[in-house]
């Protein structure tokens, strides 16, 4: 009995040694308080619809991978259609994040 033990433990120790436990990617999200109002700007907010397979900007339709945004600070209003999976929100973030001084906020149905 204490040899298998001791062959478990060894076991365990190879695997948590030979693993890695690096993240593959990370998306930073910043909850807002519940009703809090968005601050005030000089621009008005874009207005961003994503749909399961399109996405409009202002009632331009435009593809994910060659999305553009106007210069300067802005900030985003994201409406999700129905049928949006987590993976689409996900790598609409990823698109948004080469853009500087853009506030992303993702309106809810509920």
């Amino acid at each position: 009995m204490t040899a298998l033990i001791d062959v478990i433990f060894l076991l365990l120790l190879f695997f948590m040694l030979s693993s890695t436990f690096s993240r593959f990617a990370e998306v930073e999200l910043a909850a807002a308080g519940t009703g809090t109002p968005l601050a005030a700007s000089d621009k008005p907010a874009l207005f961003l619809q994503l749909g399961p397979e399109w996405l409009t900007l202002n009632g331009t339709s435009q593809q994910l991978d060659t999305l553009t945004l106007p210069d300067g600070p802005n900030r985003l209003l994201v409406a999700l259609k129905p049928g949006v999976s987590a993976q689409r929100l996900t790598d609409l973030l990823v698109a948004l994040r080469r853009f500087g001084g853009v506030e992303v906020t993702v309106l809810t149905s509920g």
